[in-house]
């Protein structure tokens, strides 16, 4: 299970980005609300849209977990801090799953890039422990 763990994480981030693309490639009305009430819409959305995709490949190989799970972070960093700060937990009655979801996947990158930290290009070996 020690093997298959890094993976399964890695793989439960990647699906709950790119799931969640389709929202704001197609201009889903929820996802203009939000970054219309956040001042982003519509370069936000399709930016931070394409940022996802991008972290959610990285997180599908090894060698570039560590990159995937770092620009993870970043994203749902700053989501968390809009739900914090401007949206709210609950969000056109979701009962915050979008919230909950959010810190959940914060979480898990957090883990996968303790589990991938030696990869890390310069840093690596300074994060052995």
């Amino acid at each position: 299970m020690k093997k298959y763990l890094p993976i399964l994480l890695r793989l439960i981030i990647a699906i709950i980005l790119i799931q969640t693309l389709r929202f704001k490639f197609t201009a889903h009305p929820d996802s203009v609300f939000i970054f219309t009430k956040v001042g982003l819409e519509p370069i936000g959305r399709i930016g931070i849209g394409i940022a996802e995709l991008i972290a959610g490949i990285l997180l599908l190989f090894r060698k570039t977990a560590w990159a995937g799970a770092l620009l993870t972070l970043g994203i749902i960093g700053g989501a968390i801090m809009m739900h914090l700060t401007q949206l709210g937990i609950e969000i056109n009655g979701d009962g915050g799953i979008l919230f909950y979801t959010a810190l959940i996947t914060f979480i898990i990158a957090v883990i996968v890039l303790f589990i991938y930290r030696k990869e890390i290009p310069i840093l690596g070996k300074k994060l052995n422990f």
